[in-house]
């Protein structure tokens, strides 16, 4: 057995230096180490031996099989690397098909928005936009909401410091543009906004566009022509809308505009919570005190004021029943826009 494992130790070496492509690594690897080799062979004819030459035998075969393998494995790296250099300096395959990278998209929340935006400005609004770090002043003082006034609890906002915030709404523009501009104005503001809130119909971070119309003889009628428009245009049809008697600071009286909803069709479902109806924004006429603090006078002029969440709309014109879907960048709902 001794020179059977020395005989079969130079017949693999010289098979060795012969190796010229992975294929013939492949059967050398059968033939010799592989379960049915020839060294598994030689292994296994150890139990008819004696047993006083079976420990020095096996640790000789044991030793000619690893110092084989070890050769092989630097054998079978030599040949890959050849095979590789070869293969890049044959150049590119041209026979393969070209691969077309995906194209991209715009996202549903910028698509609103873009079209939002050219609704309004078909009606003679202008665009204005503001810093997302805003002064306490402006996103309330300003707009009749003073220190501890219990409509603050409503924002609940994100403070930098005792007059630094992220802005809860894109209204502060409204404070910023009269108090530099006169009348007659027609602008809206559109952004992102910040409040403490997330479920299915919320997020902290979202997007709304602000608008308001100062002028001589403005009445609530005027509101309800221009929000009645846009709806139409936005979801190229007459969908039901209602004005819902509500409440804010900086306007009175104060209303918010509700729509059917189009997941249930009015129905009743989880998004419209069971009502029938997915408020879209808030609206109404500006509040004479608002005038008071950018020096207009509420007697010669009168306003009206509304704020429309972007994602809100988006999901009633797609038909989309979770917000957190914009915010998770999955590419099979975001490819479908």
């Amino acid at each position: 057995m001794e020179n059977e494992l020395y005989s079969l130790e130079t017949e693999a070496k010289e098979c060795l230096q012969n190796l010229s492509d992975e294929t013939q690594a492949e059967e050398f690897r059968i033939r010799f180490l592989g379960r049915k080799g020839q060294f598994s062979t030689i292994m296994r004819s150890l139990g008819g031996v004696s047993a006083e030459d079976r420990p020095r035998l096996g640790q000789l075969a044991n030793s000619v099989k690893a110092e084989i393998e070890q050769l092989f494995e630097k054998k079978k790296a030599t040949i890959q690397n050849t095979t590789s250099l070869s293969e890049s300096s044959a150049g590119p395959d041209l026979t393969l098909p070209g691969r077309c990278p995906a194209g991209g998209r715009l996202h549903p929340v910028t698509l609103i928005m873009q079209e939002t935006c050219a609704i309004f400005e078909s009606l003679g609004f202008s665009v204005a936009e503001g810093p997302d770090v805003e002064q306490d002043y402006y996103n309330f003082e300003a707009l009749n909401i003073p220190a501890h006034h219990p409509a603050r609890d409503m924002h609940d906002t994100f403070y930098v410091s005792d007059s630094i915030l992220l802005r809860t709404h894109t209204s502060p523009m409204q404070a910023r543009i009269m108090e530099t501009q006169e009348p007659p104005l027609r602008v809206i503001a559109p952004g992102k906004v910040y409040r403490c809130d997330s479920d299915i119909t919320h997020t902290p971070m979202f997007h709304q566009v602000e608008g308001f119309l100062v002028d001589k003889d403005i009445s609530f009628a005027d509101l309800k022509g221009v929000l009645t428009v846009f709806t139409q245009k936005m979801f190229k049809k007459d969908l039901p809308l209602r004005f819902r008697p509500s409440f804010f600071p900086f306007t009175e009286p104060s209303a918010e505009v509700d729509i059917a909803c189009v997941m249930c069709n009015g129905a009743g479902c989880r998004v419209c919570k069971k009502t029938g109806w997915l408020e879209i924004l808030g609206s109404g006429m500006i509040d004479p005190e608002v005038f008071k603090m950018v020096g207009y006078d509420p007697k010669v002029y009168s306003g009206f004021a509304f704020g429309l969440g972007i994602e809100r709309i988006a999901m009633l014109k797609y038909g989309i029943d979770d917000i957190r879907l914009f915010y998770e960048n999955d590419q099979r709902f975001l490819s479908q826009f």
